[in-house]
């Protein structure tokens, strides 16, 4: 609840969202607390929880706070270049979370390791953005690249393109991903026609291709899943 007049610092403590976090865990706060704690002020007559909430509400949802451009934001009552910048250095290092869990060398523990990293990297591109996991014999992480951008379909994505990079790494096995902007992750007749190109290029110099995701708004799909790899 808010207490007008009040700052954060004089509301009860089992309110206060940093102490919240502290004693229950981040998973226990809301949206907006967890927003309040990265802003860590408010402004004249407004705490930065209110303030939170006040910016999820208009923007529609936490992901479209996250995700709007400064030209947005820094207009906006109680923010501004700082605070835009403490938002845009969370982002990232959450990016930067997923993607050192896959650090060179170590072995993909899960699908939904594999699953997270891919949403982190890929959910927020304006554009397609086609990439692939290149690994070892076992399945241990060579490295991440993005190979192609733009609209993806069976003639932007060229397996020659691939199957160079897949060898130059020396890898073993592949996983490819991309993204679908619209938010739906269903794929579609050309993915399906890519991933019969890509595994029968590269099965002819001895690579192994084990999966296709697709990351979509809210899903990221698996076509080895679904039994189409």
């Amino acid at each position: 609840m808010s207490h007008p007049g009040l700052t954060i610092k004089h509301w009860p403590e089992e309110e206060r969202p940093r102490e919240r976090l502290l004693n229950l865990g981040p998973t226990q706060l809301t949206d907006a607390e967890l927003l309040a704690i990265v802003l860590r002020t408010g402004h004249l007559g407004v705490s930065a929880l209110d303030l939170a909430r006040s910016l999820i509400q208009s923007q529609g949802g936490l992901r479209a706070v996250l995700e709007a451009p400064a030209t947005t934001l820094c207009t906006l009552p109680g923010l501004g270049p700082a605070k835009y910048a403490q938002l845009q250095a969370s982002m990232e290092l959450a990016r930067r979370h997923f993607k050192e869990t896959l650090r060179r060398g170590e072995p993909l523990s899960s699908p939904q390791l594999t699953r997270d990293y891919l949403r982190a990297a890929l959910r927020d591109r304006t554009h397609e953005v086609f990439c692939a996991l290149m690994l070892d014999t076992r399945h241990r992480v060579i490295s991440f690249e993005e190979l192609f951008n733009g609209t993806i379909d069976s003639a932007q994505v060229h397996p020659r393109v691939v199957v160079e990079r897949a060898l130059g790494r020396r890898a073993a096995a592949m996983i490819v991903a991309h993204n679908h902007p619209s938010g739906v992750a269903e794929p579609s007749q050309a993915d399906l026609a890519i991933t019969r190109r890509l595994s029968d290029a590269l099965a002819l110099v001895e690579i192994r291709l084990l999966d296709h995701f697709i990351v979509g708004d809210s899903e990221v799909v698996s076509l080895a899943e679904r039994g189409l790899v």
